[in-house]
C-alpha cells in the first residue's frame, strides 16, 4: 500500500510539474516583506512539497493565509513550469541556509558581479529587514563596524515611541570614520529613540581598568540594559587585518598573529572565537569594553549580517557562538558558507 502510495504520489507531482509545479520569481516587481513570504510559502509548497499546515508553522502564520499567498502567487504569474532568474535561485540558498544553521530567516542580497564589494547589497538588504521589524517599546543593542554602518541610508526613519538603542561596545573618545558610539546614536536618531552608549574606549589596557570602569564609573547600569534586548543587531570580522577592527587600530599586528596561532577566526564585538564558535584563550578576549555572548543569545531577535570572502570562516564560527534567528549577506558569501 505505501509502494502505491508512493507512486501516486510521484505521479501527483509529476502532473504538477507538467502543468505549473515550480516557482519563478520573473514576476516579483518589489521586494516587500509580502512579496518576500508570499514567494518562500509558493516555494515549500510547489518545490518542496510541503502541506499547507507545515507551511503556515514555518513561515508563523494562519492557513487560510498560506492558501491566499498560493493562490495570488498563480494570479501574478510567478508560478511556472520551470524556476527562472537569479531570485528563485537565492530562495533556494535561503532556505538552505536556514535548514542547515537553524535560522528563522535568511536573507540574500543579489550581487551580480562576485569579486565587487558586497557591502553595500548587504547593507541594503540589511536596512530593509531593519525598516520591517523595529517597532514602538523596543531595547534594541546594536554593534558597529563598516558594514552595519552602511545600512543607514535604507532604513525608513519614523518616531517610535519608547524605543531604545543601546551600543553594545565602547569606543567613545577617538573620532574615527567606523565608530561604535556613533552608529548607535545615529541608529536612535533614526526612529528618534534615546541612545545609550557605553563612556568608556573599545578597548582597555588591563582587566583591572576595565573592573574599575563597570563598578566605580556607572557602567554597571548600563551593561544591565542588555538583560533586557529585545533585539540585537550584530556584524562579525574576520582575522585578516583589512577588517574595520584593525584598520582602526584597536588591534596590533602583533596581537593579531597571536590570536590567529591560537585559531581565531574572527570577532564579534572584540570577543574572538574559533571556527567552532568557542572563545579562543588570549588575554585581550578580557580587555574589550562591550557586552558579554551570554547576554546576547538572551536576545529574542538576533541579527548577523555580514559578509565577504575574508568572513567566511567567521561566519561560520559565529552561527554556534551567536545563534543568530536572522542572518543577512550577499549570495556568493552564502554559497561559500554553505560550501564549507
Amino acid at each position: 500500500m505505501n509502494k502505491a502510495r508512493n507512486r501516486k504520489h510521484a505521479s501527483g507531482r509529476a502532473k504538477l510539474a507538467d502543468h505549473d509545479a515550480e516557482i519563478s520569481r520573473q514576476g516579483v516587481t518589489g521586494s516587500s516583506k509580502t512579496d518576500r513570504i508570499r514567494t518562500r510559502a509558493a516555494w515549500m509548497y510547489f518545490v518542496e512539497q510541503m502541506t499547507q499546515n507545515e507551511i503556515a508553522e514555518v513561515l508563523g502564520i494562519g492557513r487560510v493565509s498560506v492558501v491566499r499567498m498560493l493562490a495570488d502567487a498563480r494570479a501574478r504569474n510567478e508560478v511556472k513550469i520551470s524556476i527562472e532568474g537569479e531570485l528563485a535561485e537565492i530562495t533556494r540558498i535561503e532556505r538552505a541556509l536556514e535548514k542547515r544553521f537553524g535560522l528563522d530567516q535568511a536573507i540574500v542580497a543579489p550581487l551580480t558581479d562576485p569579486q565587487a564589494d558586497p557591502v553595500p547589497v548587504i547593507g541594503a538588504a540589511t536596512g530593509g529587514f531593519i525598516s520591517e521589524v523595529m517597532t514602538q517599546g523596543m531595547s534594541v543593542g546594536v554593534g558597529w563596524g563598516r558594514t552595519l554602518s552602511s545600512t543607514l541610508p535604507y532604513i525608513r526613519a519614523r518616531p517610535l515611541a519608547d524605543f531604545r538603542v543601546i551600543s553594545l561596545l565602547g569606543g567613545v573618545g577617538v573620532a574615527r570614520q567606523f565608530n561604535p558610539p556613533e552608529f548607535a546614536w545615529r541608529f536612535a536618531q533614526i526612529f528618534q529613540g534615546d541612545g545609550y552608549l557605553i563612556p568608556a574606549p573599545a578597548v582597555v589596557d588591563s582587566v583591572e581598568t576595565k573592573r574599575a570602569l563597570i563598578e566605580r564609573c556607572g557602567l554597571k547600569e548600563v551593561l544591565a540594559m542588555a538583560d533586557a534586548l529585545d533585539a540585537v543587531i550584530l556584524s562579525v570580522g574576520g582575522i585578516a587585518s583589512a577588517t574595520t577592527f584593525y584598520r582602526g587600530g584597536y588591534l596590533s599586528e602583533g596581537q593579531r598573529e597571536e590570536l590567529a596561532a591560537k585559531g581565531a577566526v574572527g570577532d564579534l564585538l572584540f570577543h574572538f572565537f574559533d571556527k567552532n564558535g568557542s572563545l579562543v584563550d588570549h588575554p585581550v578576549n578580557d580587555l574589550g569594553m562591550s557586552v558579554d555572548i551570554d547576554r546576547l543569545r538572551r536576545a529574542p531577535l538576533r541579527v548577523l549580517t555580514s559578509g565577504g570572502s575574508e568572513k567566511i570562516a567567521a561566519l561560520i564560527g559565529a552561527m554556534s557562538l551567536i545563534e543568530p534567528t536572522v542572518f543577512i549577506t550577499d549570495e556568493e558569501t552564502a554559497r561559500r558558507v554553505l560550501e564549507q
